[in-house]
């Protein structure tokens, strides 16, 4: 059984699964799916407050609000990665919190390129039903060597940007050619956005094995941020690449 873990997504691992369980409090795939839709309810009421400041006579309202919701989003998933049995109340914080970042970082891009937003949107719920559909009928299936393959990939993508960020603040130069409109800029999205979206997968796969092993209740919670964590990125990295196509 432990084989199933060794070798997954980052933000769900084995000892995770292990826990006090009360009689009939055990993580269920209805469950989680019911708290990954209240997460992305979270996220749209959150979004829509920046969204709408961000349209109004005083757009730079929106920024504070916005670069709040990132630094305290990135620390919230930190602290319910490593206090999973939190997840129940930090799980929807995080939520408004990111909610609050993307509405804002959303506006921006819109008012350089009109209907970005909404087709961002629309490919990201897109790209999660289809690799759901695949996954469920069996066209992909999380085997031991796409696991290793997707998380290697997964750290790769980390690196580099953490790479630019230090650049950023210590050198003040960036990583160009990620943010080249560039045929190899485009590129690269477009690996990144491949890699960002296989990471669903193994999502799907920790999920249905926790309901499977009857995992403590709060699991459904950590599974439902899990999947957030992945879809905020995948959001991200599809908006990137089609600003890229638009600056073209």
């Amino acid at each position: 059984m432990a084989e199933l873990f060794r070798s997954n997504n980052p933000v769900l691992k084995e000892k995770l699964f292990a826990g006090p369980i009360a009689a009939g409090e055990t993580m269920t795939i209805q469950g989680t799916v019911n708290k990954t839709g209240l997460l992305l309810l979270l996220v749209v009421i959150a979004a829509a407050w920046t969204w709408g400041l961000s349209h109004s006579p005083t757009p730079e309202a929106a920024y504070p609000w916005m670069i709040g919701g990132a630094l305290g989003g990135f620390v919230l998933a930190l602290v319910t990665v490593f206090k999973n049995t939190w997840s129940p109340v930090t799980a929807p914080i995080y939520a408004l919190l990111e909610g609050l970042f993307l509405g804002g970082i959303s506006a921006v891009f819109e008012k350089s390129y009109p209907g970005i937003a909404v087709q961002a949107v629309g490919l990201t719920f897109a790209v999660l039903f289809v690799l759901l559909l695949a996954y469920k009928t069996g066209l992909v299936r999380a085997t031991r060597g796409f696991k290793l393959g997707v998380i290697a990939a997964t750290g790769a993508v980390m690196l580099v940007y953490a790479a630019n960020v230090i650049m950023s603040l210590f050198f003040h130069s960036q990583i160009s050619v990620l943010y080249s409109s560039s045929p190899l800029g485009i590129g690269i999205s477009v690996v990144v956005v491949i890699i960002a979206a296989l990471n669903l997968v193994l999502d799907f796969d920790m999920i249905e094995t926790g309901s499977r092993m009857s995992a403590p209740k709060y699991m459904e919670w950590y599974g439902a941020f899990a999947m957030m964590v992945t879809l905020v990125w995948l959001y991200l990295e599809i908006l990137r690449l089609l600003s890229k196509t638009r600056r073209r």
